[in-house]
């Protein structure tokens, strides 16, 4: 056979396959779901990213009859789960919950291996979380000014744990520094949960962490908040300062979760799992235990709505990043 003919040959063999991949997908959707989805978490188990998607999981689990699990996959600023979701078979059975971290990597690192626009078609925004300024109680520091001064008495000794470059731990602390002229050394981890252990243990001395992963150290007194990033205080530690009002006016930095499949989903099924996280979000019983918690379960009007979000909060961290210079070389 000469190579026009294998040419041809293989042309063929590749259509084939192609449509009848894209018949399956498309066969297994229609009555989607009909086995396990996977929800894929980046980061560390234990941390308001995995929570967050387990709440949703065990909605979509009731409200579809078929199990969702939450896998965590975690790796270098949750960039390994980010690359398995975008590899995996667009047919809705391996999903991706995002937080800032997985719009602000690319800008950040050259390969990630993703796009953010690109690669993922957007389901919805799923919560809004404010972060809290903690220390360790060794340091002698009880508020936003007194640490500021400490810094600059120490400047690039003080560390501050972090979920990885570009998490939002890592970019509010980043932004922190800048405002207040101070350095700090950026210690990574591989999500919330380790950071945390090693906050209370003494190994770092600070973190911008999410409200609800930090209460109940807060409440036992094994972590000090002294400022949080919203513009106003929280409810569930009202005397605590917002870091705005402490000195730094106009900062803010708060963090949102979503839910993202790979590009090229089904559109309806994009559509079917957005409209049972509008259902979710609207739950009164449910919302306000988890505001009692520090998360505000939230949903987006739309699909669309969610990318355009991601789209401008790229371009919006591509000129903070640039500003701080924290753009890999």
């Amino acid at each position: 056979m000469n190579k026009k003919a294998n040419s041809y040959t293989w042309y063929l063999f590749s259509a084939f396959l192609s449509i009848n991949t894209t018949t399956t997908i498309y066969a297994q959707s229609t009555n989607y779901p009909n086995k396990v989805v996977r929800i894929v978490n980046p980061v560390a188990a234990g941390g308001n990213q995995e929570m967050v998607a387990r709440i949703y999981a065990e909605q979509f689990s009731k409200a579809f009859g078929q199990q969702f699990i939450v896998e965590s996959r975690p790796g270098n600023s949750g960039i390994v789960g980010t690359r398995h979701v975008k590899n995996a078979l667009a047919d809705g059975y391996t999903l991706l919950a995002i937080s800032n971290t997985f719009a602000r990597t690319p800008v950040m690192i050259k390969d990630t291996g993703y796009d953010p626009i690109k690669d993922f078609n957007a389901i919805s925004m799923t919560c809004d979380v404010p972060l809290v300024f903690v220390i360790n109680p060794s340091l002698p520091a009880y508020n936003v000014k007194e640490f500021i001064k400490l810094a600059k008495q120490r400047p690039g000794e003080i560390s501050s744990g972090s979920s990885g470059k570009g998490s939002t731990g890592h970019i509010a602390a980043e932004l922190f520094a800048k405002q207040s002229g101070i350095r700090l050394l950026h210690i990574q981890y591989k999500g919330a949960a380790p950071a945390i252990i090693d906050l209370i243990g003494g190994h770092v001395m600070l973190r911008f962490d999410q409200i609800s992963s930090s209460i109940t150290h807060i409440k036992a007194n094994k972590i000090r908040a002294i400022g949080v990033t919203s513009k106003k205080r929280s409810a569930l530690i009202p005397n605590v300062p917002t870091i705005d009002e402490s000195g730094l006016p106009r900062f803010e930095d708060t963090t949102f979760n979503g839910l993202m499949a790979p590009i090229g989903t089904p559109k309806f099924i994009i559509e079917k799992l957005h409209n049972e996280i509008i259902r979710t979000s609207s739950i009164n019983d449910l919302r306000n235990k988890y505001l009692d918690i520090g998360i505000e379960l939230i949903s987006s009007h739309s699909p669309e709505e969610f990318s355009n979000f991601i789209k401008k909060h790229v371009e919006e961290f591509n000129k903070l990043a640039n500003a701080i210079g924290i753009i890999e070389k």
